[in-house]
């Protein structure tokens, strides 16, 4: 019963029914180890947090050099410049956004003995215009030319839809192969 009307007539006096209400509004006073411990804690916790700010810096710009190098790499940094012989079938300029030349090429490395197969099998791209010039000049007229090229691992949009790049075009001085189209026609041969 006492219990229940402790209920009804609650002045919130009973939380220091245990406790004294003088020990419970007693501050603690520190004592020099207990001072110097707590600032020990302190500091060691700030140099954790300090440290495990620098390493997650570090890693992030790790990453962020790493993936700058590789793009760099990848997409423009060419990996070989060479050259290759052959005949030029076709250049055309193509795109919606970024319009590129984009050519064709009948490569002498293809064509083994006598002409056995008509089709282009060296696509490239051309990003100067004069370049481009020069190779519709070339393009079915017969003559050999020598492309030099640059050749990236992948392609962007600007640079065209191959990963070839054409920076330069001469006559070819050697001319020991037949042309296998005499009259700059791409047909194939009659079957045997």
């Amino acid at each position: 019963m006492k219990k229940r009307r402790r209920l009804f007539n609650d002045n919130f006096d009973d939380h220091f029914e245990d406790e004294h209400p003088d020990e419970q509004l007693q501050e603690h006073i520190e004592t020099p180890q207990e001072r110097e411990e707590r600032e020990i804690k302190e500091v060691t916790i700030e140099r954790r947090s300090h440290s495990v700010k620098i390493v997650l810096v570090l890693i992030i710009v790790a990453v962020v050099l790493f993936l700058g190098w590789w793009v760099r790499q990848h997409y423009f940094s060419p990996y070989r410049v060479s050259q290759e012989k052959g005949w030029i079938m076709k250049v055309s300029n193509e795109g919606t956004l970024f319009k590129t030349f984009e050519g064709e090429m009948i490569s002498v490395n293809y064509i083994e003995g006598d002409i056995e197969a008509m089709h282009s099998d060296f696509n490239f791209s051309i990003t100067s215009d004069s370049v481009a010039r020069q190779a519709m000049k070339w393009q079915g007229n017969g003559q050999r030319v020598i492309l030099t090229y640059n050749e990236y691992k992948g392609t962007v949009a600007w640079r065209g839809g191959s990963r070839r790049v054409v920076t330069k075009i001469e006559r070819d001085s050697d001319n020991s192969r037949p042309n296998p189209y005499p009259d700059g026609a791409a047909e194939k041969p009659a079957e045997k």
